[in-house]
């Protein structure tokens, strides 16, 4: 702000002057103070940013072509080829992008961004990726997490690092993998053999309630939940079944899977008198460019652009894989997950999206509420 020499004036018009200046100052600094907000994300591979990196483990995103649209064009840890979704909602609430929580980066004044504690391979229950050997599952997500509101406190002090804890945002997404990696896992698991699929939903979702309330003991007071996207129609499975058509199991267990986890979320916020746990619905999201790729600019939403084997959803995405030119033009990076541009369209779900896609509320309309607060 330029200096203001006041000349020869009267007292009243001083202090009038003073308030201009000072209303000025306002203006100025309440895009920073908004960007300030900081942004915690727990979760599986959809939205690590690095942190099985750091492990000993087969679920990894940490050698090329991972990261080739990354701006450093290197992998980082991140199941995309640049950007994943931590990344991209950080941008639109105009944040820096949040450090994997293992990083030795995460020091300083770094803490007051936020922090990153997801770890590909987990789900909402511990015998969920086992077979990944070393992950991070959800209950020590949260014991980091009371590590870094330890060490936030020695940075801030208390009543300040309660206050950021407090009016952070937070990402949590879990749920696929239970059913991809533990229920349907072939040839069978245990967990096949003791529930129906109505029933496994059920109790994902009892098991589920438990972590979000945890996360609100711990200082969560508004949180995204995404539900389980298309699981039957990533390549990997149209690999497996060879017939060009998304698995009906793996859709029926999402489509029940979904409307539960919405009406345990609403119960949840009328028994906490406020509206704590926001549904992402990453089905229809993630439904719209599968069931019509053209219309947003895909070539295809079956063929991934990094793998091998039919639809390029067999194994890894590694150095030897077939890898597609232009990545914009894929919906699928890898047999799993989706390319930053799909990404990208998510997050513009997630930011200004009816109540087809965000219940009960878009984030912008979160950043708008809370910013009058």
């Amino acid at each position: 702000m330029p200096a203001l020499v006041f000349m020869s004036t009267s007292s009243s018009t001083m202090r009038v002057l003073i308030l201009i200046v000072a209303m000025g100052a306002v203006l100025e600094l309440a895009p920073q103070a908004e960007a300030a907000r900081a942004f915690f994300v727990f979760g599986d591979s959809l939205v690590d940013s690095g942190n099985n990196n750091y492990l000993v483990t087969t679920a990894r995103a940490d050698s090329p072509p991972y990261g080739i649209d990354f701006p450093t064009h290197r992998p980082t840890g991140r199941f995309s080829n640049g950007l994943n979704l931590p990344d991209i909602i950080s941008e639109e609430i105009g944040s820096e992008r949040v450090l994997p929580y293992l990083s030795p980066e995460l020091t300083g004044q770094k803490l007051l961004i936020g922090a990153n504690f997801a770890s590909a391979g987990i789900g909402i229950l511990n015998d969920t990726g086992i077979q990944f050997i070393t992950v991070i599952r959800i209950f020590r997500q949260f014991q980091l997490f009371q590590q870094y509101q330890q060490r936030l406190t020695a940075l801030v002090g208390a009543p300040q690092a309660t206050k950021l804890v407090n009016g952070a945002l937070y990402l949590m997404t879990l749920g696929g993998n239970d059913f991809v990696n533990n229920y349907f896992l072939a040839p069978i698991s245990q967990r096949s053999s003791q529930y129906s699929v109505p029933e496994f939903s059920r109790y994902l979702i009892t098991e589920f309630r438990k972590i979000l309330l945890r996360l609100f003991e711990l200082g969560a007071r508004r949180v995204l939940v995404t539900g389980t996207g298309p699981l039957g129609c990533v390549p990997s499975e149209l690999a497996r079944s060879g017939n060009d058509e998304c698995d009906p199991e793996l859709q029926g267990a999402a489509a029940i899977f979904n409307p539960q986890l919405v009406q345990m979320l609403q119960e949840l916020n009328t028994q906490l008198g406020s509206d704590v746990f926001v549904t992402a619905n990453a089905f229809d999201m993630k439904e719209d460019f599968i069931s019509d790729p053209q219309k947003f600019g895909f070539v295809t939403a079956k063929v991934a652009c990094c793998g091998q084997g039919p639809y390029n959803g067999m194994g890894q995405c590694n150095p030897t894989s077939n890898l597609c030119p232009d990545r914009n033009l894929y919906a699928f990076w890898d047999a799993f997950h989706p390319t930053e541009k799909a990404t990208r369209l998510i997050v513009k779900q997630i930011m200004t999206g009816s109540t087809k896609y965000m219940n009960p509320m878009n984030l912008s309309t979160i950043m708008a509420l809370d910013s009058r607060t």
